[in-house]
């Protein structure tokens, strides 16, 4: 369910359409950060954040990394202002609402949070990219027609990425395995010669 929403004049109907059959596609299962390009030089960049997910949709040439600043800013922001509002129980409140946009009030912000990110070629977007420090190399690039015309769920994307991470620790284990039986080959025909001498010796001052 929609909490809040701002769009600016050059958002199409057919993006509208897009960004909420992505949200209806995530789960507890989806991947953290993920962006999906579609066919006109768009791209949607979503992250998920204490159960809540914030999308925004950017032109294909924004610089990815900014994209994600400006959610994590985002996303910081609104949990913060319900903390304060609501104590602890402002999961619960998000849990159990009902009405779509009732937290419309956050509006102002995100209006204000969208032209200061507008430009990324301003002094202080510039600062903000050479300044962050966050590894994104990890996030996920899927194309809007896999994602909605092919009727990919994005729970897929999930099971992907989980599949490459055990791949990762297998290849991780074998790296090992490898390097002890080099070592075997390496150092064993010594270890057994020692051994082989100190039994004689033994056998020989000591039986």
């Amino acid at each position: 369910m929609p909490l809040v929403a701002t769009f600016s004049h050059s958002v199409q109907d057919e993006h509208k359409r897009q960004a909420k059959e992505i949200m209806r596609g995530l789960n507890t299962r989806s991947v953290a950060k993920l962006s999906i390009e579609t066919s006109n030089r768009k791209c949607f960049h979503y992250l998920i954040r204490d159960n809540i997910c914030f999308l925004v949709l950017t032109d294909s040439s924004y610089p990815k990394r900014l994209s994600y600043l400006y959610l994590d800013e985002v996303s910081s922001s609104f949990v913060e202002q319900l903390y304060q509002e609501n104590g602890d129980q402002w999961q619960q409140l998000i849990a159990n609402t009902a009405r779509p946009y009732a937290f419309i009030k956050f509006d102002p912000f995100l209006q204000r949070k969208q032209r200061e990110y507008a430009d990324p070629t301003t002094k202080k977007n510039s600062s903000k990219i050479n300044e962050d420090l966050a590894d994104i190399q990890s996030i996920m690039r899927k194309n809007i027609e896999e994602v909605l015309n092919r009727g990919e769920k994005l729970e897929h994307v999930s099971q992907v990425s989980g599949d490459l991470m055990n791949k990762s620790k297998e290849f991780k284990w074998g790296a090992k395995k490898l390097t002890f039986q080099a070592m075997l080959n390496q150092y064993g025909p010594i270890a057994a010669g020692a051994i082989f001498v100190c039994f004689v010796l033994y056998m020989k001052f000591f039986w």
